[in-house]
């Protein structure tokens, strides 16, 4: 090959060598691009367009010396090839096979690609790799630099208060806990759970859950599971004999004490064509064929479209409970029947009672918060409203704290407010919770310093309730739908007073189990905590 002296410029034999050398690379691309596409049917490809990019570039430069034209070119295409893929209408383009794919239906083969199916599959394959790192026994600290071992020397040291360092060890146990699996003890072990779990609410103890169960042919049915904790440190639970069945929808769920801490079970039942809707007062007791005491109060009041309840735990009015309608509120007393009305602009989605006051906080379809004392009886129009105040979105639930000037209220644009009701104005904010229009529950540990919520998404968060640090994300066992929701119970006492901490989530047809003990598959006592 000759070569050129410093100096002179070979204009013909240059641009002869590149229309050879153009012509070349472009009968081989277009010899690829007819094998990966089928002669174009797939759709264009981010290497075609780069070289209609790089054909205008070259056609609109001067011209210069070999070696400044070989580097410009290099960079030009390399700095093209680390560059984002545009947006092509009708396109997706997939960074590993570093091309474009068509999203109309019927093509590829009979298996149209569509933006939901592939953002379906990239959710699943984020959820697996979740999951593998999920089951690695060293998790990352939810904090920087936050362990046991600093922890404890910080409190010897005194530079650590009681309250702040238990609230941490329970940071650390919840970055820390692995996924078990729990087998439902049953009087018919032939006849293994099948029906997916819709909710799980756990009593006030965690030694029963009340559980509800979606049945194949329509419907639902539902009971109690009983927990219990073995000396050796693991958890057992069985599900009681008695199940009932119904072909009505149930919407709401809360413990109830009648005559002793949650002796029954409140019910919102969705009528359903012919059959009405109503409120429905069941003792716990009624779900054991092995208690030989008679069931207490049992009564049903006919309540048509009832989205929400709530039991009353105030001495004044301790037997008392409410139901959230569309756009009214009832309060009423379960002995006596005697019933007050609320009318209100929107339907109220979510309840709860304060304890040291009789007051009713309501979550609105509208975004509105308001509440209710029941010592203000007969006020007409709308003044018997304590407090009221907004959030963006219908509210899906509302829990009161143990300071009960404040609130915490989630909505369906997947917002978690804490709000401080005397000046009616929130304080702290819980960032990653996933909502659109899904009815979800929040719930709080305060003696743990937690705040939980499942979202949309199928991933249960967790946070610091005093400053709104996300602590944990655990993703599904099973892939993410909207009727495989899981629905989660915590508490440090799983099992009775003396029982285990740690997070209890049920999904699909199985119950699994978070312990705070990493020890906990070889039987391994539990760790002391505070």
């Amino acid at each position: 090959m000759k070569k050129w002296r410093e100096g002179q410029r070979p204009h013909r034999r240059r641009g002869g060598s590149q229309r050879h050398g153009w012509y070349r690379g472009s009968r081989q691309r277009a010899t690829q691009d007819e094998q990966w596409y089928g002669h174009n049917d797939a759709g264009p490809s981010f290497r075609a367009s780069q070289r209609r990019d790089e054909n205008q570039s070259a056609s609109s430069s001067s011209f210069s010396s070999s070696s400044s034209s070989s580097s410009s070119s290099s960079s030009s295409s390399s700095s093209k090839t680390s560059s984002a893929a545009p947006d092509l209408p009708g396109f997706y383009f997939d960074p590993e096979k570093n091309r474009y794919f068509r999203l109309l239906p019927g093509h590829n083969n009979c298996n149209p690609l569509t933006r939901e199916q592939l953002q379906e599959k990239e959710r699943e394959k984020q959820r697996n790799k979740m999951l593998i790192e999920d089951e690695k026994p060293r998790k990352k600290a939810p904090r920087v630099g936050l362990n046991t071992s600093l922890l404890l020397h910080k409190r010897h040291l005194g530079l650590l208060p009681q309250n702040s360092y238990c609230r941490l060890v329970h940071e650390v146990k919840v970055s820390g806990m692995r996924r078990h699996k729990l087998e439902i003890q049953s009087t018919d072990n032939s006849n293994p759970n099948t029906d997916n779990f819709r909710l799980i609410v756990g009593d006030s103890a965690c030694e029963q859950v009340f559980t509800v169960n979606d049945v194949s042919h329509g419907g639902c049915k539902y009971g109690i599971m009983n927990f219990s904790s073995s000396s050796r440190g693991s958890l057992s639970v069985e599900m009681c004999d008695n199940l009932y069945f119904t072909n009505r929808k149930v919407n709401s769920i809360c413990w109830a004490s009648v005559n002793y801490p949650d002796s029954h079970v409140l019910l919102c039942l969705v009528g359903v064509a012919d059959t009405p809707g109503c409120v429905s007062l069941l003792p716990a007791s009624l779900f054991s064929n092995f208690n030989p005491d008679q069931p207490g109060m049992l009564c049903s009041f006919k309540i048509s479209s009832a989205w929400s309840c709530a039991w009353c735990l105030n001495p004044q009015f301790d037997k008392t409970f409410s139901t959230g309608l569309s756009r009214r509120v009832i309060v009423k007393d379960a002995e006596t029947g005697r019933t007050q009305t609320y009318s209100v602009g929107s339907d109220v989605l979510a309840q709860q009672f304060a304890l040291r006051v009789p007051v009713l906080f309501n979550g609105c379809r509208s975004g509105e918060i308001f509440s209710i004392d029941l010592r203000q009886r007969g006020r007409r129009d709308q003044s018997w409203k304590a407090s009221r105040f907004h959030q963006e979105s219908a509210i899906t639930s509302v829990r009161v704290l143990q300071d009960e000037n404040y609130l915490l209220a989630a909505d369906m644009l997947g917002q978690i407010k804490l709000w401080d009701v005397r000046v009616t104005k929130p304080v702290q904010d819980y960032k990653g919770h996933y909502n659109e229009h899904a009815y979800l529950p929040i719930h709080i540990n305060e003696p743990e310093g937690l705040l939980l919520a499942v979202g949309q998404d199928c991933y249960t968060r967790l946070w610091s309730l005093k400053d709104g640090h996300l602590l944990r994300t655990i993703p599904s066992p099973h892939p993410a739908a909207n009727d495989l929701i899981p629905s989660v119970v915590f508490s440090s006492n799983l099992g009775g007073c003396k029982g285990l901490p740690g997070l209890l989530m049920a999904v699909k047809h199985d119950l699994y189990y978070f312990p705070y003990n990493t020890d906990y598959q070889d039987g391994g006592e539990l760790q002391a905590g505070c």
